[in-house]
C-alpha cells in the first residue's frame, strides 16, 4: 500500500519552524543559482539580439574579435562585387565597412575608475543594416566631421559622453552631438562616428575592421561561404551571419560566468542539503510511533521510504519556488561588465528563461533527494516493535 500524500502534507504543520528554516536555505541557494544563469542568459540575449540573420559580417579568420581584424579596401570592394550582396534603391550595395577601436573613458559617480569603450566608425548604410539604432536625443553626426553619437548605456555611465561634451581620442577632440538607443543590444554600449574620420584619426586609411552587408536572400548564406572558399583573395576571411557572429562572441563569457557561478552555488548548496537532512532526521525522530503504526497496518518499507523522500522533495520545491520568485525581480536590473570578446564595456539585463526555471527546479529536487535519502532510509528500516515501544 502507498501512504496518502495528505499524510505528508499534514506533517508540515507540526514542524513549521524547522521546515521554514530549510525552505529559506534552499530558496537562497536557488536564488543564487538562478541569478547566475540569468546573468549568462542576459549576456547571450543582448549579443544575439545585436545581430541580424539577414546580414553577413566578415572578419579575418585569425581575429578573435572586431578590433583585431583588418580588411583592406581592395578586398572590401571584391566582397561588395558578389552577386549575393543586396543593393538599395540607389543601386549601391547595402554594406558598411566598419572601423572598430577601443578608447578609455572615466565612469560617473561612485563607480569611478576607467573602463574600455567601443568606438565604431560606420558608413551611411550602417543605419539601414541596423535599423534598431535610432537617434533619440540631439542629432545625427555630420558626415566628414569629428562628431559622434553615443549609445544610451555609455551616456548614462561615463563622463564626457553627454550631448555637447568633448571626447579626446585618436589624437583629436570629438564632439558628442546625439544619443542613440538600439533596443537593449550591444550597440547601446558603443560610440558611432564617420568611418572615414576614424580611419584618418587612427591611421587606418584604406582598411576596415569588419565588413557587414545585407544578403539579397537569407537562403544564400551557403553560396556566400562557397564564394569565399573559391576565391583565393577571400580565403583569409570568414563570413558569418551577423547573429551567429555575436552569438559566438557571447559564448566564452557566458560559459565562464555559468561555470564559476555553479561552482559557488554547489558549495553553498552543501549547507542547504545538510539543513534538509537535519529537518528530515528530526521528522523521523518525532514520528517514530507513527512510522511503527504505519508498518503495523501493513504499509511496506518502500512506502515509508517514498513518503519521506516525497516530503523532502516538496520542501525543496517550495524553496525553489520562493528562490525563483525573488530572482524574477532581478529582471528589472541592468548591469555592465567587460565583454571578453570585445574587451569593452557591455550593459545587459538579467534574463529569466524557461531553461533557467527548469534547471533551478531540477537543482532543488537533487538537493531534496540528497538531503532526504538517509533520513528516509532510517525511517524505512525502523523495527515495528521497537518503534511502537518508544511511545
Amino acid at each position: 500500500m502507498k501512504i496518502p500524500l495528505k499524510y505528508t502534507l499534514r506533517n508540515f504543520k507540526t514542524r513549521r519552524l524547522t521546515t521554514g528554516i530549510t525552505v529559506t536555505g534552499i530558496a537562497l541557494v536557488v536564488f543564487v543559482f538562478a541569478a547566475v544563469l540569468m546573468l549568462a542568459a542576459g549576456i547571450r540575449k543582448t549579443l544575439i539580439a545585436t545581430g541580424s540573420a539577414e546580414n553577413i559580417l566578415v572578419a579575418r579568420k585569425a581575429a578573435s574579435g572586431e578590433i583585431s581584424s583588418i580588411i583592406l579596401n581592395d578586398t572590401y570592394n571584391i566582397m561588395l562585387s558578389l552577386p549575393q550582396v543586396a543593393k538599395g534603391s540607389d543601386a549601391r550595395p547595402i554594406a558598411s565597412g566598419d572601423v572598430v577601436v577601443i578608447i578609455n573613458l572615466t565612469k560617473i559617480g561612485t563607480e569611478g575608475g576607467i573602463s574600455n569603450v567601443t568606438v565604431r566608425g560606420v558608413s551611411p548604410a550602417a543605419f539601414q543594416l541596423r535599423p534598431q539604432v535610432k537617434i533619440v536625443e540631439g542629432r545625427m553626426f555630420n558626415w566628414g566631421s569629428r562628431e559622434v553619437v553615443v549609445g544610451s548605456s555609455i551616456a548614462r555611465r561615463f563622463e564626457g559622453a553627454q550631448i555637447g561634451s568633448m571626447i579626446k581620442f585618436g589624437g583629436d577632440v570629438w564632439t558628442v552631438v546625439g544619443h542613440s538607443e538600439a533596443g537593449g543590444t550591444a550597440f547601446d554600449s558603443e560610440i558611432w562616428g564617420d568611418v572615414a574620420q576614424l580611419q584618418d584619426a587612427f591611421s587606418r586609411t584604406g582598411s576596415f575592421s569588419t565588413v557587414t552587408f545585407r544578403m539579397t536572400d537569407p537562403g544564400q548564406f551557403e553560396s556566400i561561404k562557397k564564394a569565399f572558399e573559391g576565391d583565393n583573395r577571400l580565403q583569409q576571411f570568414e563570413p558569418k551571419t551577423e547573429q551567429e557572429y555575436y552569438e559566438e562572441q557571447s559564448k566564452f563569457m557566458s560559459i565562464f560566468i555559468e561555470v564559476l557561478g555553479i561552482f559557488i552555488t554547489v558549495f553553498f548548496s552543501v549547507g542547504a542539503v545538510i539543513g534538509a537532512m537535519i529537518t528530515m532526521y528530526a521528522a523521523v525522530a518525532n514520528r517514530t510511533v507513527e512510522i511503527g503504526t504505519l508498518r503495523a497496518l501493513g504499509f511496506r518499507r518502500r512506502s515509508v521510504l517514498a513518503a519521506f523522500m516525497t516530503e523532502s522533495i516538496i520542501i525543496s520545491l517550495v524553496g525553489a519556488a520562493v528562490g525563483l520568485f525573488l530572482a524574477s525581480f532581478l529582471q528589472f536590473l541592468t548591469v555592465s561588465t567587460l565583454n571578453f570578446g570585445s574587451f569593452s564595456e557591455l550593459e545587459f539585463s538579467f534574463t529569466l528563461t524557461p531553461d533557467t526555471i527548469m534547471s533551478a527546479l531540477i537543482f532543488a529536487v537533487v538537493m531534496g533527494l540528497v538531503g532526504g535519502f538517509l533520513p528516509a532510509v532510517r525511517a524505512a528500516r525502523l523495527n515495528i516493535v521497537n518503534a511502537l515501544r518508544s511511545a
